[in-house]
């Protein structure tokens, strides 16, 4: 993977993350804060971490003083990420952010130096099988908390022929350019458990209604023009299917489940 290749906008970041924050598995956030109770203070690295969002998330939920170093390539996004900082730690402790432009594909190790904790979210299933492993082998040897990778499971409720086509050929899309895509929750399981991890892994799922009517919209638009863009046969239908499913959800009758996983990971 060229990281440079995956771009994301701050407005897209803004919309998902409160189903992002609702997704996310607070049982596995539970179990990594005991696991961390007696660390003293944490510096945690987030991995393409972007705006920050997932700071936002997890360090309220976390005991002690914090230090989040946010890694990304995208300046703009890491700009917003110290503007707008976690709050304090779950027993009311400072969280201090830093932010360091870094291509996560080409980490090296000692980039963690002193390192507690490395988190990232929406990140696996951007990455070949070769990134995925370097970025782990760079990570070796500190609790991970990786959420929110995509496994290819989209449901819509009620559904309709078209559905499974366009979920089929958008899972083709992501994995162009050899990137994991849907796969990757099971390469990182895999990759992790060789080396004697403890890997936890709980669903993370978005569920879109008629209250996130303006992210279900968005996020159908990128669904079927990334279908359409591998399989353009599906592109004589999609314009229609678009205008019934759109006027669904501002009627409040669609129902978007988006499969994600986030895993645990215990050296």
């Amino acid at each position: 993977m060229i990281a440079e290749a995956v771009r994301v906008s701050p407005e897209w970041l803004l919309l998902r993350e409160p189903a992002d924050a609702a997704a996310r598995s607070a049982d596995l956030a539970d179990r990594l804060g005991r696991q961390l109770a007696t660390a003293g203070r944490l510096v945690i690295h987030d991995l393409g971490g972007g705006s920050g969002a997932m700071g936002r998330w997890l360090a309220p939920r976390l005991p002690g003083p914090q230090h989040w170093v946010v890694q990304d390539l995208d300046a703009g996004l890491l700009k917003l990420a110290v503007a707008d900082a976690p709050g304090p730690a779950a027993d009311g402790a400072a969280v201090t952010v830093e932010t360091r432009r870094s291509d996560i594909t080409t980490l090296a190790p000692a980039e963690l130096a002193g390192a507690s904790l490395v988190t990232a979210s929406a990140l696996l299933d951007l990455l070949t099988a070769d990134a995925l492993a370097r970025m782990l082998v760079a990570c070796a040897g500190r609790p991970m908390l990786l959420a929110l990778t995509v496994v290819g499971r989209v449901t819509l409720t009620p559904e309709e022929p078209l559905d499974a086509p366009m979920g089929a050929a958008f899972d083709a899309h992501q994995r162009r350019n050899n990137r994991l895509g849907p796969d990757a929750v099971a390469a990182a399981a895999r990759e992790l458990r060789g080396r004697a991890a403890e890997v936890l892994i709980r669903p993370s799922p978005w569920r879109l209604d008629v209250a996130h009517a303006d992210l279900a919209a968005e996020w159908l638009g990128g669904w079927v023009g990334a279908a359409c863009e591998q399989e353009p046969a599906l592109a004589a239908e999609a314009g229609a299917y678009m205008d019934r499913r759109l006027a669904q959800s501002a009627a409040g009758q669609l129902v978007v489940t988006v499969d994600h996983a986030d895993l645990l990971v215990l050296p």
